[in-house]
């Protein structure tokens, strides 16, 4: 693992940037690397919180599966976020599944080498306090967004998110963006050619582009009842 890698990445997060540069250094000395496939699972729902994970490389997608088999999509996180921080806290079991949208690297840092950093710091303590509340506002989002927004909405608001209401082509997959939005890709392949018919997207080789972003933000406005 490249030490000065895995200083960057802690030196970037919202939670370790809190730190002195010497306990986040200590914090790489006894980390370990984890190295992901994509599509293979870090942990699942109900493992044991024994540690928590900084990305190095890559992405991860943090997540649960219903009893009727479907997928609900909390956060997917890029290089410099920390995924595992809520169980590795009251060394409780994990409350989703974590699994690598790509390849993906990681520094795991133990659950007792992370305890020792925060108590050493307790200005840390503040950050971690931050960083479990901006997750719990973005987990409340997704609740939200799957009692009032109907799928037309829900994909209108991914595509406007992706593509940064620019001109440019969402290159996502139909399944990372049915995955995304927790539908079958059936249904998103019959929502996606609605919004062609409607003149708001174009489909090519290249991705989804964007051809009406205002007619977009109006479909997601409508579903809200605005």
């Amino acid at each position: 693992m490249s030490q000065t890698v895995a200083a960057a990445a802690l030196a970037q997060s919202r939670l370790f940037r809190a730190l002195t540069a010497e306990t986040r250094q200590m914090l790489v000395d006894r980390g370990a690397e984890v190295r992901l496939a994509a599509e293979e699972r870090l942990c699942a729902k109900g493992d044991k919180g024994d540690a928590l994970y900084v990305i190095l490389e890559g992405e991860l997608e943090v997540g649960v599966t219903t009893a009727g088999g479907k997928q609900v999509r909390f956060a997917a996180l890029g290089a410099g976020e920390v995924a595992g921080d809520m169980a590795v806290i009251d060394g409780g079991p994990r409350s989703a599944d974590m699994t690598a949208l790509r390849r993906t690297r990681l520094l795991r840092i133990s659950r007792d080498a992370l305890l020792d950093a925060l108590t050493s710091e307790p200005p840390a303590m503040l950050a971690l306090a931050g960083e479990l509340v901006a997750r719990l506002r973005a987990t409340n989002a997704v609740v939200e967004s799957a009692v009032l927004h109907d799928l037309g909405a829900k994909l209108a608001r991914l595509l406007l998110d992706e593509s940064g209401r620019g001109a440019r082509a969402v290159q996502l997959t139909q399944v990372e963006m049915a995955r995304r939005i927790s539908v079958s890709r059936e249904k998103l392949n019959r929502k996606l050619a609605a919004l062609r018919d409607e003149g708001l997207i174009e489909m090519g080789r290249t991705g989804v582009k964007i051809l009406d972003a205002d007619g977009l933000e109006a479909t997601v406005r409508r579903r809200d009842g605005d």
